[in-house]
């Protein structure tokens, strides 16, 4: 490596230090603000709401809910393999999350506490997030972020 190259390295290393060291406290807080112990562990989503976690964590609001968005589909549709739901009507339409949530409450699969934490990710801005409409702009991200962990934990 030349000598600009290794100055120019050093430079970017100490401004990522100095944000780190920066940011940390804030860090800090919000990763223990959320109720990270009890989000889904030992499945193939594991690895996502660990993510998730961490990007709440690093400020990164946004991703943060759209994972949690994902990840709640995907507890949903898993929910639905494994207790034989099927996730389409008879008119060969496909059930929405809400309809599965519904059922899965009215068959006593899940309670009504994760069945309430589901519907409230599920009610939480997904399309507007997803497709960007305008009403993202009004999005408060870091409070729905909260919001939809605590969600999460709850599932």
């Amino acid at each position: 490596m030349n000598t600009s190259g290794a100055i120019k390295r050093v430079m970017v290393k100490e401004s990522i230090e100095s944000q780190c060291r920066s940011f940390i406290e804030e860090k800090i807080d919000r990763y223990l603000e959320i109720e990270h112990q009890g989000i889904i562990g030992g499945h193939y989503f594991a690895h996502a709401s660990s993510e998730c976690i961490y990007l709440y964590r690093d400020g990164y609001f946004i991703g943060a809910v759209m994972m949690s968005h994902a990840i709640n589909e995907g507890i949903i549709k898993f929910v639905a393999e494994r207790n034989g739901i099927e996730r389409h009507k008879t008119d060969g339409t496909t059930k929405t999350i809400a309809e599965l949530i519904d059922e899965f409450r009215g068959k006593s699969i899940i309670s009504d506490v994760c069945a309430d934490a589901s519907m409230g990710i599920w009610k939480s801005f997904r399309a507007d997030i997803h497709h960007m409409n305008p009403t993202v702009a009004t999005i408060d991200f870091q409070k729905l972020a909260q919001q939809n962990l605590k969600h999460l934990s709850a599932i």
